[in-house]
């Protein structure tokens, strides 16, 4: 016992130290109070002892989870050679083998006249770049971005994200479903949303000037795990080669396998003229690089610099990464379970109206958390507690989440407008989550969007773990106002994800019957647990392709 005290004492004094030491910029910390001491593949181990599934991998960088073999592999392996580790833009066997592989895995149509600039360790570095190559090679300055962007911290980075004013940046409508700025969604949304671009640019009074190009994410990950149609990707092709417009796609989250393709712009079959890549591409280091067209190649010897550029560890992981993902066919492996995992937990929104939409594609997951309480066209974001529809029934006709499904599975237009955001509600379920052992995070427009990121080595077993513990997470953050249950006799096919305590028809109060309720159906112990040693140990079996 004194053991333990004394463990849980250590990890609480670190935390004290760090709150008082670290910048008030801090983020994950403040919602995630872990001091993680040990990991391996999707299990993070904490100086308190607890164990945690980790659906965050550093915000998408780690493809292959924590500590995969093949990365320990190569990095052990540059560290025994006596390599330098530090060599600025010098060429070196190790920086020739990662351009190789990361060559390799490009869309054919930008592989064979690609060139490809290391920038600084970060994301944003590379976005600054991208930035600066169009701006160099058109001699313009304007960008065209879109709403719900974000691409960095950096200055540069934010002028284009979201939530910029007063900037160099013309913004545009990006196509949404559940809460299309056309209020139509589907189809008709992402062309209305084209044709406005189109008129952005052609227009001699529309205020934007010829820009120096488009910056776009083919899935937004921060603003709330948005995939962009695909034929509205190829339209923003189509219409940007038309204007002599470079398109940069920011790859940051979305690439080496992450969607379910290897890149996020080939389930479009785009070629961009400029790919902003870094996350996963360092094998969980620090690496940034951009790959454009050559003929945007206009810079002068010096025009684009940074310390950190020649980080070889990084380089080494990230190629292991590379080959490791293709070889193994782990991109389409994201693609196969991902939507498993998506259908299971539409399967689970029907039977908690605050899901308002379940969203995503590949390993790339958000659920949308929202107040159906609340009167439907105020726009308010909600802050209120909601609670789970008792029994078994479909939901209504005019219910939001009801929508027709195009051609490439995303929902049609609502039949009314969605429910007004719940962040709070969002950041419950993200405590309930860390209770139970289950690390996500929160995204979208007003953080209401609870975010799956897991690595792609993630084995099905452990995908129905996340899963359980994410549907008790969601029905104890919702728990507080559980109206009478339906009569409706239960499904006897429903998902093995849904809320503990469904099956049963019988009406529970909101208190001493709520009680015998919970008693009746305590959580799952599989959804409740932490993870064994065995799972521990063999996280890096990867998966059946």
């Amino acid at each position: 016992m004194s053991g333990r005290r004394s463990v849980r004492s250590a990890h609480e004094g670190i935390l004290r130290r760090q709150s008082a030491r670290e910048s008030a910029a801090r983020t994950y910390a403040r919602a995630l109070p872990i001091v993680p001491v040990r990991a391996r593949g999707l299990t993070i181990e904490g100086a308190d002892g607890r164990r945690y599934l980790d659906c965050l991998s550093g915000a998408g960088t780690l493809a292959l989870g924590h500590n995969h073999p093949v990365v320990l592999e190569a990095i052990r392996k540059v560290l025994d050679s006596g390599a330098p580790l530090h060599v600025l833009d010098l060429a070196t066997p190790v920086k020739d083998a990662f351009v190789t592989e990361l060559f390799r895995t490009l869309p054919p149509g930008l592989a064979g006249n690609a060139r490809v600039q290391f920038c600084g360790p970060a994301g944003t570095d590379a976005v600054e770049a991208a930035l600066k190559l169009v701006r160099a090679a058109t001699g313009r300055t304007g960008v065209l971005a879109f709403t719900g962007a974000y691409h960095g911290m950096t200055a540069g980075s934010l002028e284009v994200s979201g939530g910029a004013c007063d900037v160099r940046v013309a913004r545009l409508p990006y196509p949404q479903d559940y809460r299309c700025p056309f209020g139509v969604g589907g189809d008709r949304g992402a062309e209305l949303a084209a044709r406005w671009t189109e008129s952005v640019l052609d227009d001699p009074k529309s205020g934007v000037r010829h820009p120096a190009g488009m910056i776009l994410e083919p899935v937004q990950g921060e603003g709330g795990v948005i995939p962009a149609p695909d034929a509205w990707l190829r339209r923003m092709r189509q219409i940007t080669a038309e204007r002599s417009v470079p398109l940069i796609a920011d790859e940051v989250q979305t690439g080496v396998g992450r969607t379910g393709a290897f890149w996020a712009v080939e389930h479009s079959g785009i070629v961009p003229d400029v790919m902003v890549l870094s996350k996963a591409i360092g094998g969980s280091l620090p690496l940034a690089v951009i790959v454009y067209r050559d003929a945007l190649d206009v810079w002068q010897p010096g025009a684009h610099a940074g310390t950190f550029r020649g980080n070889q560890l990084a380089m080494a992981a990230g190629t292991a990464t590379l080959a490791h993902v293709r070889e193994n066919g782990l991109a389409e492996r994201a693609a196969t379970l991902g939507s498993r995992m998506l259908g299971r937990l539409r399967d689970l929104a029907h039977h908690f109206p605050c899901m308002g939409d379940v969203r995503g594609r590949g390993l790339m997951i958000g659920i949308e958390m929202v107040d159906p309480e609340t009167d439907h066209g105020s726009g308010a974001v909600t802050t209120a507690r909601v609670e789970p529809r008792g029994g078994m029934a479909a939901p209504a006709p005019d219910d939001p989440r009801v929508r027709a499904e195009d051609s490439e599975g995303r929902a049609g237009m609502p039949h009314r407008p969605p429910p007004p955001p719940a962040p709070e509600l969002a950041a419950a379920v993200r405590r309930e989550c860390l209770r139970r052992g289950l690390i996500v995070e929160l995204g979208g427009r007003h953080s209401g969007v609870v975010r799956l990121l897991p690595p792609l080595t993630i084995t099905d077993e452990q995908a129905t773990a996340v899963l359980d513990r994410l549907a008790d997470a969601i029905a104890a953050a919702a728990r507080d106002h559980i109206p009478p249950a339906s009569p409706t006799p239960p499904d006897r096919n429903r998902s093995q994800y849904s809320p503990p305590g469904e099956a049963e028809a019988q009406p529970v109060g909101r208190h001493e019957d709520r009680d015998r309720h919970r008693q009746r159906h305590p959580g799952r112990s599989r959804a409740n647990r932490a993870p064994g040693p065995d799972e521990l140990r063999d996280d890096h079996a990867d998966p059946a392709r």
